[in-house]
């Protein structure tokens, strides 16, 4: 994939179940969102509501944020979407009893090993964490990993920490740019112009 800038292209191709974000819902998808087996990983996410974050809020807000993000880019995929309210279980609450989500439906196994795909392991810095999504990780891998930085990218709207908020977007402009062109065209368009905000609200700040 050619670069300007340090900056991946954004892909030519969008995977096929995506539909246009200016288009609803349509009664198939409904009819499969209905049939989806999400309450009990959704009860299992709230024992993140005790674990709070530097911009505000908690962690089971974070996770329902994640499933939002990817509704609105049309992904309608009962295991990104059930992974997606459970994706910080492991990582957040070491004492977690992982068979919880073995034991919940015929997908969990599924599920299970997407969230292990995103969970940064003990022995993993956080760049050979990220490198390993984007080089190994699976097309959901890369397209929660995505939704995941958007949430963080918007929450950052909240965050004062000039330092903080300077070491992000950096991290978000090396590391997750070239992950989010992988996955989709949009949440790398939307990435890019996240960390364009926030740099200009560091530059602001500083006149200031």
């Amino acid at each position: 994939m050619s670069t300007s800038k340090g900056i991946p292209k954004k892909p030519d191709t969008e995977p096929a179940h995506l539909h246009p974000a200016s288009e609803s819902m349509n009664q198939d998808e409904m009819i499969r969102l209905k049939a989806m087996h999400l309450a009990p990983y959704i009860q299992l996410a709230t024992a993140l509501i005790g674990k709070r974050r530097h911009s505000g809020g908690n962690m089971f807000r974070h996770q329902i944020d994640t499933f939002a993000i990817l509704m609105d880019y049309g992904y309608i995929d009962s295991i990104l979407l059930k992974a997606s309210v459970v994706h910080d279980l492991f990582e957040d609450l070491p004492g977690f009893d992982r068979n919880r989500i073995l034991e919940i439906d015929d997908e969990s196994e599924e599920v299970y090993k997407l969230v292990l795909e995103v969970t940064k392991r003990p022995v993993e810095t956080k760049v050979e964490f990220l490198t390993r999504i984007h080089d190994y990780g699976s097309h959901r891998a890369l397209v929660l990993k995505s939704a995941d930085r958007i949430s963080n990218m918007i929450s950052l709207g909240y965050v004062t920490d000039m330092a903080f908020i300077k070491r992000y977007t950096d991290e978000t402009e090396k590391h997750l740019f070239p992950i989010a062109a992988k996955a989709n065209a949009d949440m790398y368009n939307e990435l890019v112009e996240l960390v364009r905000t926030r740099r200009s609200f560091m530059e602001t700040g500083m006149e200031i």
